[in-house]
């Protein structure tokens, strides 16, 4: 099995709710960035994206929890490609402590590609469709500044 495209973060202290834990609002947050990092190991550069008249947009985004991050926890964020259509991709992310391993959520997002003018749905171009299913396998977007193994 491919080793997934991992984002660190560690969880600030704004982040946290009365519970302090973190508010669950947050993980939207923590999933826009963890899919972006995962986006720039795709497609590069995002203006290289739109200059192929290309974007994406968001049409669906899930999260169940299973146990509460806290201020000053890192968050390890496994993202991975979990479906490919048509005009269509869907990212699973899991949510662990690092460096634990604990299981915190389970996100999913669902992108549509479209043009960049119409903002009509479009085909995912093949080279992209590629890039899609071999990018980010094993690579490390650490924002957290933590020591990782190897």
């Amino acid at each position: 099995m491919q080793q997934p495209f991992t984002h660190y973060l560690r969880v600030r202290y704004a982040e946290c709710d009365a519970q302090g834990v973190v508010f669950n609002a947050r993980y939207g947050e923590y999933v826009d960035v963890a899919a972006t990092e995962f986006s720039r190991a795709v497609w590069g550069n995002y203006q290289d994206l739109l200059a192929r008249g290309l974007d994406t947009q968001v049409v669906k985004l899930t999260t169940t929890w299973v146990a509460p991050a806290r201020f000053d926890d890192v968050l390890a964020i496994d993202v991975a490609l979990a479906h490919l259509g048509r005009s269509s991709y869907q990212l699973t992310l899991t949510h662990r402590c690092h460096p634990t391993g604990k299981h915190i959520a389970t996100s999913e997002i669902t992108y549509v590609m479209v043009d960049s003018g119409a903002y009509q749905s479009t085909p995912i171009p093949d080279d992209l469709r590629q890039r899609l299913t071999d990018a980010g396998a094993g690579q490390v977007s650490n924002h957290a500044g933590v020591e990782l193994p190897g």
